[in-house]
């Protein structure tokens, strides 16, 4: 009887480990591991966005690939995402670590140290209504997330912050 309450007990820690969804490979560029999610699509709105979050020894990389278009939706290091939190007044606004491209590539990281910096904890456990993404043209790109997006975004989060421990040096 006691085992059988204890592994109950411990039901939901595995239920929620299986959901993590990520791969451990080599980076193709530094020889180094990484631990990435792969790129989700999100059919946010009119515009369509992929993310992928990537965790190194030393950073943790947000990477956007936004649907080009017409205008090329061009980004340097002088552009932006600013994030909107569901129910929130309060925005989280990111500059582009990224080179300049006009592809629609977007990055923003941060470090990856024992104690998780409190921005990042905060996209792991508030939804994200919507990301506004400032081009180097200073045109906006909106990208708005369903319910389920945004829990997906947060599962997303929440599985690199806890595996990105193990890159640590």
């Amino acid at each position: 009887m006691k085992k059988l309450v204890f592994a109950l007990l411990l039901f939901p820690v595995f239920a929620s480990a299986q959901e993590c969804k990520t791969t451990k490979v080599v980076d193709k560029f530094s020889q180094e591991p990484k631990i990435t999610t792969g790129f989700v699509t999100f059919n946010a709105g009119i515009n369509k966005v992929m993310l992928t979050v990537d965790a190194y020894s030393k950073e943790i990389d947000f990477f956007f690939a936004l649907t080009p278009g017409a205008d090329g939706k061009c980004f340097d290091d002088a552009s932006t995402a600013v994030i909107n939190f569901e129910g929130q007044r309060l925005k989280a606004t990111y500059r582009n670590t990224g080179s300049m491209n006009c592809e629609g590539l977007f990055h923003f990281s941060f470090r990856n140290v024992v104690s998780t910096p409190t921005p990042l904890q905060k996209l792991g456990t508030q939804r994200i209504s919507s990301i506004k993404f400032t081009g180097s043209n200073k045109k906006i790109y909106e990208v708005t997330f369903t319910g389920y997006e945004q829990q997906q975004i947060m599962d997303m989060v929440n599985c690199i912050i806890l595996q990105s421990k193990t890159l640590l040096k």
